[in-house]
């Protein structure tokens, strides 16, 4: 299996996530064109950071602001110059993006800093490359993020921005620090790793390098590179065998609680760290009905669940069934373009992989909820509108496993 690993050990931006791209063999002559649709010649020249050569991109574009539909409009206007999947993509990252800075800003109408030529170029660029080296799944190291402030058109900031937070936030992507006081990860390169991952680092396994690129920043430092690595690595031992885990179960028997109250301590178990919970319908001594209420968590919340489990329920015993050992698929959150009666929004789906391919997927509960609210249809309806957009986008890009 042809796995690309993003190794972004001095934090992540899109032009160097195109460097890095290119340096291990991307078709430039195509990623050129693709970027060439929406600004002017871009440049690419070989660098040193640290000692370490590297390639940098540079857009040379002017700033801009714009709506998410200017945006998704500048894109299709490129559509001719770039590949289609490449195209669906970079929406998608940017549906991220405006996913983000509506969370931490509320609604509102301007992109800023990721809504100019610039971070579209860059966008699709990434995308183009990405599509062009023809991998079969994207793995992604821990990120490192920086610390300290910065100032952009919404005022001073923490660092990281509080939009790269929130993309990563709703990815399985892990972070770090970092050693440095500033920005080492964009909003615009945490939502192009975001998109771009679709195998957890830690399933990585063995595996040979075959090809490795450095894509370089535009700052300097004589003893950090300020560089992003990508590597073409083979491996054969992604889904070898199930990635596995241990975890506590906790059981109590109930039955004098009413459904209501059973339901809200569930809430309240999930609000608390369980991974789990449920009520199973069971018949107790004298034949009298009750319910076998189950918690799954890790052990280090075993003890905080156990009471949280008496103090709702009222109970007067816990059961707990230490480290039961439990085999887990690795799940991934996607965003799909899904389109209901004309009406298209970017929607997230669980994604579940075995042996790099789809096996499973489901639309979250809460936005399919909303949206089915909004349009007043069926939520069922809605569900099987994003499920079967999801499916179809699997298919066209081969990551489909055939089981449905």
């Amino acid at each position: 299996m042809r796995v690309l690993v993003f190794d972004p050990f001095h934090g992540a931006a899109g032009d160097m996530i195109i460097g890095a791209l290119l340096d291990c063999g991307a078709d430039k002559n195509r990623v050129m064109q693709a970027m060439q649709s929406v600004v002017a010649e871009p440049s690419i020249i070989e660098v040193k950071r640290a000692g370490i050569r590297a390639l940098k991109v540079t857009t040379h574009a002017t700033p801009a602001h714009r709506t998410l539909s200017e945006v998704k409009e500048r894109l299709d206007n490129a559509k001719a110059d770039v590949p289609a999947e490449a195209l669906a993509m970079a929406k998608l990252v940017f549906e991220r993006l405006n996913c983000a800075e509506e969370k931490v800003h509320g609604a509102h109408v301007h992109f800023h800093e990721v809504g100019g030529d610039d971070a579209i170029a860059d966008v699709i660029g990434a995308c183009t490359a990405l599509h062009s080296l023809n991998i079969d799944g994207v793995a992604v190291l821990p990120i490192a993020l920086g610390r300290g402030v910065a100032t952009g058109l919404h005022g001073t900031f923490p660092i990281p921005a509080p939009a790269t937070v929130e993309i990563l936030n709703h990815s399985e992507l892990e972070t770090m620090p970092g050693n440095e006081e500033t920005e080492l990860c964009t909003p615009t390169g945490a939502a192009l790793l975001a998109e771009f991952s679709t195998i957890s680092q830690k399933n990585l396994g063995t595996y040979t390098i075959q090809a490795v690129g450095y894509g370089a920043g535009s700052r300097e430092s004589s003893d950090i590179p300020n560089v992003i690595r990508a590597l073409i690595v083979e491996t054969t031992s992604i889904g070898g065998t199930i990635p596995q885990d241990t975890i506590d179960i906790l059981e109590t028997n109930i039955d004098d609680v009413s459904g209501e109250v059973i339901a809200y301590a569930i809430t309240r178990f999930i609000e608390k760290g369980a991974r789990d919970a449920s009520a199973i319908p069971v018949i107790m001594k004298k034949g009298r009905p009750g319910f076998l209420i189950r918690v799954i968590c890790t052990s280090d919340k075993s003890w905080e669940l156990a009471e949280l489990m008496a103090r709702e329920l009222g109970t007067l015993g816990v059961r707990c069934l230490p480290a039961v050992h439990r085999f887990i698929a690795e799940r991934t959150v996607q965003y799909i373009d899904v389109e209901i009666a004309g009406n298209h929004r970017t929607m997230p789906v669980k994604i579940g992989w075995l042996h790099g391919g789809v096996y499973s997927l489901k639309a979250e509960y809460d936005p399919a909820q909303d949206w089915a609210k909004e349009l007043g249809i069926p939520l069922l309806e809605v569900q099987r509108a994003i499920e079967n957009a999801a499916w179809k986008s699997f298919t066209k890009t081969g990551s489909g496993s055939g089981a449905r």
